[in-house]
């Protein structure tokens, strides 16, 4: 599922318009990106919880030249799935 289908799953399930789901989902993924972006975390209960973490400067190798390198440090995305999305994903029909 890609960013279009899930705005026409979100128009059909709410009975709303395209470009009213449309903009739920990018106020949703909105704010999601400003509070990681301020170092904060989300969490949705019964789905998951978005949070930052810290990647520190590391060697690394060019697979193209073999070179050494250094890889600058970072902050990265997380996800950390609920347990009820888990046993959602893993329920058996």
């Amino acid at each position: 599922m890609n960013k279009h289908d899930l705005i026409e799953a979100i128009a059909a399930s709410a009975d709303i318009t395209k470009v009213a789901a449309e903009s739920a989902l990018n106020a949703v993924t909105g704010s999601i990106v400003d509070t990681l972006k301020q170092g904060g975390e989300v969490a949705i209960a019964g789905f998951g919880k978005f949070e930052t973490s810290h990647r520190a400067e590391r060697a690394g190798r060019n697979p193209k030249t073999g070179e050494s390198i250094i890889i600058k440090a970072c902050t990265v995305p997380k996800f950390k799935a609920a347990k009820a999305l888990k046993d959602a994903v893993n329920q058996k029909d």
